[in-house]
Order: C-alpha cells, then structure tokens, then sequence
C-alpha cells in the first residue's frame, strides 16, 4: 500500500517493496553512466538553467518566497499571433464549413486559452505505455520514491497518478482533473537532481492497450493536455501497431516534445540494444516523426532500464534541460495549431490560381451581348438610321409603294404576327444561363469544395431574373417615338428581310407581343433605337429642299403638259417635257445622292447602339453575377491569408 504523501513541505515515506515482474529478474549491479553510444540530438532549444532560491519542499518566508502560481507568458514568438489569425480564420469560415470541420481548431483555442492562463513555471510531462512496459518502474525511479503501484496483476495503475516538484501546480493539475488523493511529492535526493527538475510536474498514465475502455478513453484525455509525453515501449512490443497507428504517427507533428524511451534494457544480450533502438527509429521515421539528432529539433529516442538504472542519468539530464527551458507549453500548443492546420489545409489551399481574369469578364459580357441580341440591334438601328434617310430624301411615289408592301407583311395591323416558336423563346434564355454557367465555373476552378460551392450559388442567385432585367435594361436604352411604341423592325435585325419588318414574339405570360425590336434574353422582342430618335445630319434639310423640288417640278412639267393638251396653254411639249423628265430624274438621284451619303453616319450610329446595348447588358450583368462572385472570392482570400498566417511559422506544415 502507497502512502500519500502531501503537497506541504514534508516529505512522506513510502514502502520499497515492488511487485513488478522486473523486480525477480537479477540486478546487474550499479547504474552505469549514460550510455556514450547514442547522440541522440535533444532539443534544440537550450536555456540557462535557474537556480531554485530554496530545496524543494522548504518552507519559505511569505517575503522572499518567489510566487509559485504565474501566468503563462509568452516568449515572444509566433505563437500569439498564430492563435489570434486561428481565431480569425475560424470567425471567417463558420458561414462556409460545418461546425464538425471547425471543431478540432475551436478546441485547440479553447485548450490553449486553457493553457497560457495557468502556470509557465511547471512543464506537465505524462508517461505513457503499454501493459508491462514499465512506465510506472520509470515513474518511480525518477520521483526516487515508490509512487505508483507496479506489479504482475495487469492493469495495474488504473487513474493518472501526478508528481509535482515544486509548489503551484493545483491549477495544472485541477485542468487534468488529477484528484488530490493522486497527487505526490518525489523523493527528497540530492540538490542537483532537485534543482534540475524544478517546475516538473509528471504523471503516470493507465496503460492505453489496457483492456478496461475507460483506462484508454482516461489516456487519450490527458495526452491532449499535457505539456509532453514520455513513451516507454520494452523489446517485445516497440513495433506495436496500436502505438504507432493511434499515437506515434497522429501525433507525429509533437515531435519535439516527445520522448520515445526503450525500456528493460537489462533483459537484452550484446548489442541487442541498439539494434531495437536502430529499428525503433526506423519506425518513428515511417511514422513521420522527426528525430532529434544531430541538433535538428524533433523526438528524442533512448534507451534505458528503470529497473538497473542503467540510462536514467542521462534522461534526467535531458529532462532537466526540457523543463527549465519553459518553452514545453508554447511548442505543445504550437503543434496542436500545426495539427489543426493540416487538417484544415484541404478546405483552404486552392490549386492553381482561382479568380475572375479580365478575360473571363469580357467573354461573360460578349455572352450577355449576344443574349441579349446587341449586334442585331447595332444593325437594326443602322438599317433605321438608313430608313429615316430614305424616308425623308427619297420620292413620294417610292415612299408610297414601300408602305402598301408593308401592309402586307407579317406584324402588321393588316396581317397579324403569328407567336415566336418555344425554341426562339428559350434559346437567349439558355444563353443568359450558359454565360452564368461559365463565368462561374471558371471562378470557381481549382478553389476548395465549400468556396467553390460558395462561388457558384452566389452566380446562381444572382442569376435570378437576369434575362428579364436584361431586357428591361434594352427597353431603357432603347427609345420609343412620341405614341410610346417601339420603333425599329424586327425583320430588319433578324434577318427576316426587307427593312420595315415587324416580327411577334411570346411574352413572360405566354401572349403575343407586336414589338418592332430584335428578341431580348427572355425572348421578348425589344427595340433596337438608342436614345430617342437618330439624329439627322446638318444637310438633310437641303437634300429634303432638293427632292421637294424635284417633286414641284415633275408636278409642274405634268400640269403643262396636260394644260397644252387640253388646249388651255399653247402648244409646246418640249420645254414641259423637260422640265417634268428633270423632275423625275432629279428624284431618284438625290435619294441615291442621300443613301450614299448616309452610309457613314449610319454605320457609326449602328455601332453606337451596339456599344450601349452591349455596356449596358455587361453592367447588368457585372452588378448580379460578377460582383457577387467576385465578394465570394475576396472572402476566400481574406480566410486564405489567415490560414498562411496560421501555418507562417509552422516547422511543419508545408
């Protein structure tokens, strides 16, 4: 039976008796010193080592007694801020990742708020093995006092046991929810091996191949809270699959704050030893665990026998280093942010170079233009602008006989359109979504599932109504003459042949439209004028004097004529009849004069009907598919720098 031995300066007795089964094989003598054999590169970190002001377990005066309880204070290094952005990016991420995908980080900030509001003067280090290894052998020699139980009954220690060497660990130890029936005091020994582990606090832990559920459930609790861990594995079971599949290799990121120590030693003939410990690191290696050898941080490998005592020097000396350094805490939670962000780097690290080019917006608004139905509008408000010419130079004789052909066609009052087949209807509307389809798919391409799925619904919603807008977009840019009515023909922008032509088209209820227009991204036909009526060029109003007198003169040389036939005038047919034939040659040739004339103007004026349409279809659509798109990926990239800022320092994330 163990006594307690409590926390106050006494020190307490306890029995020398062991029942473990190391105990009946033979004691090979005195410990030897550290084995010279092995370098095995501890940490790399070294630290002065601070002198206690007192022995450990002396009662010191409230007035030069050095506080026992302080907080964690950062050393300075990159771990605040990697806290602060892991924050930041788990704040940013929760309206795109699950709860479940954000729960290891939220867990790790909540332990390492845990952590740094408790003591840095104290480094948790826990023993962890197998059954029979000997860690609770292990725990014991270093405490230099029977403490934890051994013996051949297996499992033998049941609950985490703790050793504090110095005062102020309550704390540590309350977050380990270590009773205080459990909590122990070490040997008093000599003042250097006192001094050298000032501020260990070590505990001893159920086997976790224990056959009892709750001893490992108690095993994994406490190895995610602790400063570090100590693993003893024996000859026999170094290779376990059960150790390196669920600890070693998981936790392979905890290399530097991890021990791996090869026990019973003493059982081993010649050098059986080193060869274990040489496969040993084969496999911590396998694992990818770094090792710590020649100077480069990672797992310190060695191996000892509790039992003899043989090693133990050397591993006191190498934990003495750890704890005084004081940077155990930091690197735990250091690595525990590694960890979280290895996990994470699948949802936050794109392939490739996602986003929206200038390339990809311009062939989302050629799409859009094309949808919408800008170049046949530039053509038909060119064919207008030509119209107007020819309506306005051109003969009356020609001017009448073009509007008996019109009365004629098609969408005309005289002649009803007949409705735009379904096929019409839907193809600038299937466009209008291809276009989304693209420019979505093409900024979402290489970007992690959930900001990609992220992308897409938001070009989706925005996509809600577009070719209506679309449309109504065209309306307004397209103007309507003094009654309201669209002007523009539809058969001159879709091809449907002579200028002047009206074509029907379904509208969102399904009835027939008459418009004057081509057919807009929802199938409704629309105007294809910009800004009102076109202008006319300075000399229209002479080219309209010239064929007023053409006009006059082929009526005046006809009323001569007739008057000489009818025996009012005196006979005289040549002068009338050259003067009606000027009349009716002018005509022709002044309307020819002013279509040729017209050609430019109406070429450029078609041109800027079909940069209006076009800017105004690609603004329509910037402001509900591309700007929403576009805030998608500045999220993305705002919880992409935040992640870098996460993994910036990290040694072992790549």
């Amino acid at each position: 039976m163990t006594a307690v031995i409590d926390e106050g300066p006494g020190r307490g007795e306890s029995p020398a008796s062991h029942e473990d089964r190391d105990q009946d094989r033979p004691a090979r003598g005195p410990a030897p010193q550290a084995r010279g054999d092995w370098n095995d590169g501890f940490i790399a970190r070294r630290a002065a080592v601070k002198a206690a002001n007192s022995e450990p377990g002396a009662v010191l005066d409230e007035d030069v007694r050095p506080p026992q309880v302080e907080a964690y204070v950062p050393s300075g290094g990159p771990l605040g801020p990697r806290l602060d952005a892991l924050r930041e990016l788990v704040g940013l991420s929760r309206a795109r990742l699950d709860r479940a995908t954000l729960a290891e980080a939220g867990r790790v900030l909540d332990e390492a708020a845990a952590r740094r509001r408790l003591s840095s003067r104290h480094t948790v280090v826990a023993i962890a093995g197998a059954t029979g290894s000997g860690k609770s052998t292990l725990f014991n020699s270093l405490a230099g006092v029977q403490i934890s139980d051994t013996g051949l009954r297996r499992p033998t220690t049941a609950a985490p046991i703790a050793c504090s060497w110095t005062d102020g660990a309550a704390g540590l130890l309350d977050r380990l929810a270590i009773p205080g029936r459990l909590r122990r005091r070490p040997q008093q020994g000599g003042p250097d091996a006192d001094e050298a582990l000032q501020g260990l606090v070590l505990v001893d832990l159920p086997d976790h191949d224990s056959a009892a559920t709750g001893h490992r459930d108690q095993v994994d609790r406490v190895l995610a809270l602790v400063d570090a861990v100590i693993w003893v594995v024996d000859p026999e079971k170094y290779a376990d699959a059960a150790l390196h599949e669920r600890y070693l290799r998981p936790l392979a990121e905890h290399a530097e704050i991890t021990f791996v120590v090869l026990n019973q030693i003493d059982r081993l003939p010649g050098d059986a030893a080193d060869q274990i410990l040489d496969d040993l690191r084969r496999l911590l290696d396998e694992d990818g665990m770094a090792l710590g050898e020649h100077g480069e941080p990672g797992a310190t490998v060695m191996s000892l026998s509790a039992l003899t005592g043989e090693g133990m020097g050397e591993l006191r000396e190498v934990l003495g280093r750890f704890v005084q350094e004081r940077t155990a805490a930091a690197r735990r939670l250091s690595a525990d942010v590694d960890a979280a962000a290895a996990r994470l780097r699948p949802l936050y690290v794109a392939e490739g170079r996602p986003g929206l080019g200038e390339r990809a917006r311009e062939e989302f608004a050629d799409r859009l233009a094309e949808a919408v139905g800008a170049g046949a509008a530039g053509q038909a408000a060119e064919r207008e602008w030509r119209r107007n010419a020819g309506r306005a130079c051109g003969t009356p004789w020609l001017r009448l006989w073009r509007w008996y052909e019109s009365t004629r066609r098609p969408g005309s009052l005289e002649c009803p359109a007949r409705p735009a087949p379904p096929e019409e209807r839907l193809t600038a509307r299937q466009r209008v979504e291809q276009a989304v389809r693209t420019v979505a798919d093409g900024a979402a391409d290489g970007l992690p599932g959930p900001w990609a799925q992220a992308v897409r619904e938001a070009a989706v919603k925005g996509a809600e109504g577009l070719p209506e807008a679309l449309d109504e977009l065209a309306e307004r840019t397209g103007a309507a003459d003094g009654r309201g009515r669209p002007t523009g023909g539809a058969g001159d922008m879709g091809g449907a042949g002579e200028a002047g032509g009206v074509r029907g088209a379904a509208g969102p209820g399904g009835s027939t439209v008459v418009a004057t227009g081509v057919a807009g991204a929802s199938g409704v036909a629309h105007s294809g004028r910009v800004g009102g009526r076109p202008p006319r060029p300075r000399w229209w109003p002479a080219a309209v004097l010239a064929q007023a007198s053409m006009t006059l003169l082929q009526i005046f040389g006809g009323l001569w004529l007739v008057g000489q036939i009818v025996g009012v005038l005196a006979p005289g047919f040549l002068t009338p009849a050259l003067v009606m034939l000027a009349g009716v040659v002018g005509g022709p040739l002044v309307e020819w004069s002013c279509a040729a004339a017209a050609r430019g103007p109406a070429r450029r004026y078609g041109q800027e009907a079909e940069r209006q349409l076009r800017e105004a279809a690609a603004a329509c659509g910037r402001a509900r598919v591309l700007d929403p798109v576009a805030a998608e990926l500045v999220r993305y990239r705002e919880v992409r720098e935040r992640y870098v800022a996460v993994t910036e320092f990290s040694t072992t994330v790549r």
